[in-house]
């Protein structure tokens, strides 16, 4: 009789992680985009401010322009306002002696050196009196305060938020150069997958995990190919990842990647490409399959071309596990395919409020949600097939393997605003 051969040890969350990672890198391709249309993209370059910002003096307040030493020399508070100045006009030099009428964001003119805003004043006709002595600089924002000519303001990786946007446009930043998008191709295989709006038959379910993966893509920025439901055939599951290996990044697949009789997805990955599989020390999702698919070059496109092979991955089918697996694992795989550098998603240390007893070997990941008083409450369904937890809750708390929770400690939770950024 012979011996079995033994299972292999489970990977820990990071060490899966730093595994996958690992093997990650920018896709080749740029372009050059109109700034109002680059959100979320990701720049290939530094964005370096050709000016000052702001381009010269300016006013923070609604008031008068003065010279501090007016007010200094003789204690004269009446002054004579020889100028107003809006915002966008170009100011005379400040006459010794007089005050200048200005606006919020106008220049301030030369030889003034301080602004009185205008309630720490009296104006009559075309004069005004002084109720306050200023510092010099008072209520100036100087040329440069907010950017330096010369000076990085963006750094190659960045992923352009809508403030990002505007603190390139504020330099005249009219086209910014981006990555490509990651170009991710989804398909889905079981035949007991139905599309919502179609009549369930017995022994089906809806195939939520398509809605939910194909928007994680989209909010990621993927330029994705959704080939839908793959028949449960080995011919046709080895077809679909041929196409999609041409012209694709990543295969993103769901489910059918364990070894029973009609799961396809593992021998048509092994026969297309190569393929490791994990099992990681966590809860939900366990299983993991990473590997890649073999190009055909002379069908590829010049963006695709530039490697021989297509990254696959392959998640786990209940829809928590999915979900869990693509936010921990998929979600900074591709944004290092983007180019960003930093992908690790910020943890905040907050109060468990609520108890449970019971320790996992593995590492946790637990729906909760932060209530009112600051702390978490944890959803009372932590199943792997329960979708609903991941929309009641706004994170998941990280819990270390043989780790019971006490209510009032203090555990580590990833929000979900994090996550899915």
């Amino acid at each position: 009789m012979s011996t079995p051969t033994p299972r292999a040890p489970m990977l820990s969350t990071a060490e899966a992680l730093a595994t996958l990672l690992s093997a990650a890198s920018p896709i080749p391709g740029t372009e050059s985009i109109p700034t109002l249309d680059a959100l979320n993209r990701v720049l290939s370059v530094d964005v370096t401010s050709p000016l000052d910002v702001p381009p010269m003096n300016t006013s923070s307040m609604d008031g008068y322009a003065i010279r501090t030493e007016d007010l200094a020399t003789d204690g004269k508070r009446r002054l004579p306002i020889s100028q107003r100045i809006p915002a966008g006009h170009a100011p005379e030099p400040l006459k010794p002696g007089t005050a200048a009428r200005i606006f919020t964001g106008a220049t301030v003119p030369p030889g003034a050196d301080a602004i009185v805003m205008q309630e720490q004043t009296e104006a009559t006709g075309n004069e005004v009196t002084i109720l306050h002595s200023p510092a010099p600089g008072e209520w100036i924002t100087a040329q440069g305060a907010d950017i330096r000519s010369g000076s990085t303001i963006l750094p190659a990786g960045t992923r352009l938020t809508p403030q990002a946007l505007g603190l390139a446009a504020s330099v005249s930043c009219a086209e910014l150069n981006v990555r490509r998008r990651v170009k991710v191709a989804v398909f889905f295989t079981g035949d007991e997958l139905t599309m919502p709006g179609e009549p369930l038959k017995l022994g089906a379910i809806y195939n939520s995990n398509r809605f939910t993966l194909r928007g994680l893509l989209e909010k990621l920025g993927c330029e994705v190919t959704d080939y839908g439901i793959v028949p449960d055939k080995l011919d046709a599951t080895r077809a679909t990842l041929r196409e999609a290996a041409q012209a694709h990044d990543l295969i993103l697949t769901c489910g059918g990647v364990s070894v029973g009789e009609e799961d396809h997805v593992k021998p048509a990955v092994e026969a297309e490409g190569r393929l490791s599989m994990w099992q990681i020390a966590m809860k939900p999702g366990k299983p993991l399959a990473f590997g890649a698919v073999r190009r055909a070059a002379q069908q590829a496109d010049a963006a695709a071309s530039a490697s021989a092979e297509t990254f696959f991955i392959g998640l786990p089918g209940n829809p928590v596990s999915s979900f869990a697996t693509f936010l921990l694992f998929v979600r900074p795989f591709v944004l290092l395919l983007a180019g960003m550098q930093t992908v690790a998603p910020r943890a905040l240390s907050l109060r468990a409020d609520f108890t449970q007893k019971k320790a996992d070997r593995r590492n946790e990941f637990l729906r909760a949600r932060i209530n009112p008083a600051g702390g978490l409450d944890l959803f009372p369904n932590q199943s792997s097939a329960v979708l609903t937890s991941t929309v009641w809750g706004d994170g998941l708390i990280d819990n270390p393997p043989n780790h019971a929770i006490s209510a009032g400690e203090t555990v580590r939770f990833i929000p979900f605003s994090e996550l899915l950024n």
